[in-house]
């Protein structure tokens, strides 16, 4: 049976993925089978001794080593799956959804599957009466993205609909609400992306370089038909805190990726221009958008 959230209750079950924690706090991912054994260097865990019990116990190894067995949460499945390509990252799948505003019921395009991680985030948030167009031109790495959500769906979703093949080639003649871009160049995909994307729609686009960052935003602001872009990088900080010894921990995530989030306008209608005056030298003299006011011409 398909669980479109992907999160189970009740005790533990053949076929379920556990995750076992040793007092050092090291995870280990464990696919449960009846009769199974998982061997350590701390001695062997039965597989049967967890079966039909509950999760949030600990199990002893014959070694005498004690476990904690808790069931996986999404986020700790997204960055432990098998991966073909690079994910998003927790951390940025958590700022696309509130940014990008995604809702229950929202038709959604994602250019880029990756490994699956986002569209795992973006399903769970959709619900079956939304819809994801998901776009892949690697068929070795759909083929990875789609077993990632199955198993951790137990099935396939209704609302996913995954598509190999390059974006401006195949993309549905459908409006969506919503758009996430993650791919090498996703300024050569503005124009197509924002003739299905509906006025007021928000589109994101997830880059890791700077020089990318730039392109993006001034392929918005060139495009016209597009609110002035807004770009974020997130970073998180863990803390250790143990009586009087509080300091930063040593799991620092910082840079990932960068978030470009804009807005689509209205047919017929462009972006008013911006009246901040742009810092020497900010544009070149082959800069083809439109100018900010107060911007002198090249010479």
């Amino acid at each position: 049976m398909v669980n479109l959230s992907g999160v189970r209750t009740g005790p533990l079950e053949v076929g379920e993925r556990v995750t076992l924690i040793d007092p050092k706090g090291r995870r280990k991912s464990v696919v449960l089978r009846e009769g199974a054994v998982w061997h350590t260097t701390k001695g062997a865990v039965s597989h049967d001794e967890l079966i039909g019990g509950p999760e949030g116990v600990t199990v002893r190894s014959v070694g005498g080593t004690e476990y904690l067995v808790l069931r996986p949460l999404m986020s700790e499945y997204m960055v432990g799956m098998p991966r073909e390509a690079a994910v998003i990252y927790p951390k940025d799948a958590a700022q696309i959804i509130m940014w990008a505003d995604i809702f229950p019921g929202a038709r959604v395009l994602e250019a880029g599957v990756g490994s699956g991680a986002l569209s795992l985030a973006l399903l769970r948030v959709i619900g079956p009466e939304g819809r994801l167009y998901s776009y892949e031109r690697r068929q070795q790495f759909a083929d990875v993205a789609r077993r990632n959500v199955e198993n951790f769906l137990s099935g396939e979703h209704p609302a996913w609909d995954l598509t190999v093949g390059d974006l401006a080639e195949v993309i549905a003649d459908e409006p969506v609400d919503r758009a996430i871009l993650d791919m090498l160049a996703p300024w050569e995909c503005i124009n197509t992306v924002g003739e299905q994307l509906i006025p007021g729609g928000v589109i994101c686009c997830y880059v890791a370089t700077t020089t990318q960052l730039g392109r993006v935003m001034d392929t918005f602001r060139a495009h016209g038909g597009f609110t002035e872009p807004t770009a974020t990088e997130t970073t998180v900080r863990d803390w250790h805190a143990e009586g009087l010894a509080i300091r930063p921990g040593h799991g620092t995530s910082a840079h990932t990726g960068f978030l470009v989030f804009s807005r689509r306008l209205a047919p017929g209608v462009s972006a008013p221009v911006r009246k901040r005056r742009p810092a020497p030298g900010a544009y070149g003299p082959d800069y083809q958008g439109p100018r900010p006011l107060n911007m002198p011409e090249s010479r």
